[in-house]
């Protein structure tokens, strides 16, 4: 799943931003998220006057992000179903590397790519 700080985080790594919620629209985007350009004597943050990112950029690069984890939904189902590394170098030990093959075959089966 993807939310609006990995969305600013994709589209500028060293963004400083403070958010709150979840904001769904440009309202609620230009409402509850603040870009930070420093700090204060005291250390307090000082917010931007403007957004670094037009909601239109954010919610873009959201749904690119979104739709990148999903297009992988099989391969965090295979990695949660592989055997440990100890049980596959085991498997391969004791039945050779076709016996590898045929048990990481039967996961990669059960969740084919796309």
């Amino acid at each position: 799943m993807t939310d609006i700080i990995s969305a600013i985080k994709a589209l500028d790594a060293n963004a400083q931003v403070v958010v709150n919620g979840e904001p769904s629209n440009q309202t609620e985007y230009e409402a509850n998220v603040k870009y930070i350009s420093g700090a204060d004597a005291n250390g307090s943050a000082i917010y931007k006057e403007t957004q670094d990112f037009t909601w239109s950029q954010v919610s873009a690069k959201k749904a690119e992000l979104q739709t990148a984890y999903d297009n992988n939904e099989y391969q965090r189902k295979r990695a949660d179903e592989y055997p440990s590394i100890a049980d596959q170098l085991d498997d391969i030990y004791h039945n050779g590397v076709d016996g590898w093959k045929t048990t990481i075959k039967a996961t990669k089966d059960k969740y084919p790519k796309g």
